[in-house]
């Protein structure tokens, strides 16, 4: 009876000793240092993924705007070169070569404005930018989270008394915070390509 007692006693003691002693909070903050991390991935992958498809809706756009922008450009130039003077008038072939080359404007134009009604390339890359700076946040928040993450880990397995059940039970070690690659210390140069003088 009286060591069923003392059992009775001891057992929630104990409980609570080992709680305290961070038996439970060392791998949940380890797990969740580790799930952050796993979101900085997340991100890094998704901009990855999306970033190439967007740059080539982007130019794809650009592309087939530019290519009716030169159909336009040439058949204006080519109607352009059409010249009826006044003793042609009556001359019916030089009169269906002008007619023929204000149709191919016409239909150029036509095609044009059906396809087009706005020109949207201006608009994609403003798009686009908007979407690269969003990724770039996303993955700076993430990294951000994770170094937090990493700082609660850190600071649990180090102090008491959870630094007691991170030595005797884990064997912790401190995780690594998120570290910008050396060449990030430098201010990246913005160079268009131009030649500014």
């Amino acid at each position: 009876m009286k060591k069923s007692l003392m059992s009775a006693f001891l057992l929630p003691v104990a409980g609570v000793s080992l709680a305290s002693c961070g038996v439970n909070s060392v791998p949940t903050a380890e797990e969740e240092a580790k799930a952050r991390w796993a979101d900085v991935q997340t991100e890094l992958q998704r901009r990855s993924d999306l970033v190439p498809n967007l740059v080539a809706t982007v130019k794809a756009a650009a592309s087939q705007e530019r290519d009716v922008l030169r159909e336009v450009t040439e058949a204006r130039a080519s109607a352009n070169q059409i010249q009826v003077t006044g003793e042609q008038l009556t001359d019916p072939q030089a009169m269906a070569r002008l007619a023929e080359a204000q149709s191919r404007l016409t239909i150029s134009l036509q095609r044009l404005q059906e396809a087009y009604p706005e020109l949207k390339t201006n608009q994609n890359f403003l798009g686009l930018q908007d979407q690269l700076e969003g990724t770039e946040n996303r993955i700076g928040r993430r990294r951000e989270q994770y170094n937090e993450a990493v700082q609660a880990y850190n600071t649990r397995i180090r102090t008491f008394p959870d630094v007691i059940g991170a030595k005797v039970f884990y064997g912790a070690k401190p995780m690594a915070p998120f570290e910008a690659a050396a060449s990030a210390q430098q201010a990246p140069k913005v160079d268009f390509g131009g030649n500014a003088s």
